[in-house]
């Protein structure tokens, strides 16, 4: 299996070869996600490691037994935004990360949401033989085949010189640097790129300036991207993890994928962000 890292409810874990390893303590004692996808209440050390062995059990995550299925999983999840958003026509493709091949440039709209569906804040990953098999049999490109690098700007590059004109890219509260390198890159090269940052829960109030150049900010668990990025959103999608457009092309993805999706649901005027601390995550 390698060797991985990723950021679980705003832990470090580290999975080498099968077995996982926690290797800070969460940040996020409470997540309603967690209750919802889990059953868990505390969120202890403990709770993280067996979150992280399910998801490698039961979906073969990190591992050549990876499940790839594109049901919905998280209602507003950011897969699943770009996923139905590129079946419509306004996205050509994605630049997301997958455990097992790093950044992924893809244009099938199920693809996408089949890599995201599970998966939190990859830190680092190595190649999967079969994993990047798969990907590329779906007609997805792979990075770096060879290191499963992750670069979301690089994966953007490529993503253009294949063509792609309205591009969506991943990018995590850890990477959010990249933020402002991807929108040079679209600027030099007169593309449309639609910045999804997500992943949220450990960001500083040094990654805030570029955060800002995003078009959809993940609130995750973090009171930074509450208190300072909610009052710029143009439209606040969910509370208890709430989702901040602060552009008019992120309102306008958001407002597409609510044609799509199938609960009901309230749209009301309000200053944002629209808070009900009941229904969020805690910090420790």
């Amino acid at each position: 299996m390698g060797e991985h890292e990723i950021f679980c409810c705003g832990a470090v874990v580290r999975i080498e070869d099968g077995k996982v390893r926690v290797l800070s303590d969460p940040m996020v004692e409470y997540c309603p996600l967690m209750e919802l996808l889990y059953g868990v209440k505390n969120i202890t050390r403990e709770v993280v490691e067996k979150i992280v062995k399910q998801k490698i059990e039961k979906y073969g995550l990190f591992s050549c037994c990876r499940v790839f299925s594109s049901s919905l999983l998280v209602p507003y999840g950011a897969s699943e935004i770009i996923s139905v958003c590129m079946r419509k026509g306004l996205l050509d493709c994605a630049v997301t990360v997958c455990d097992g091949a790093g950044t992924v440039i893809s244009s099938e709209p199920a693809l996408v949401q089949e890599i995201g569906a599970r998966l939190t804040g990859v830190i680092k990953t190595n190649p999967v033989k079969e994993t990047i098999e798969y990907l590329e049999s779906r007609g997805a490109i792979v990075l770096d085949r060879s290191t499963a690098l992750i670069n979301q700007p690089l994966g953007l590059k490529k993503a253009i010189e294949l063509g792609f004109r309205r591009i969506a890219t991943t990018v995590t509260g850890f990477t959010a640097k990249w933020i402002e390198d991807i929108r040079a890159l679209a600027g030099e090269e007169d593309v449309e790129v639609t910045v999804f940052s997500v992943c949220n829960t450990c960001v500083r109030e040094e990654a805030l300036k570029y955060l800002f150049k995003a078009d959809l900010v993940w609130g995750s668990a973090s009171r930074i991207v509450r208190e300072k990025i909610g009052p710029k959103a143009l439209l606040q999608l969910g509370v208890a993890i709430p989702v901040y457009a602060l552009t008019s092309k992120g309102k306008e993805l958001i407002l597409e994928y609510l044609k799509e999706f199938k609960d009901k649901v309230v749209i009301f005027r309000s200053k944002l962000p629209y808070r009900a601390p009941d229904k969020e995550p805690q910090l420790r």
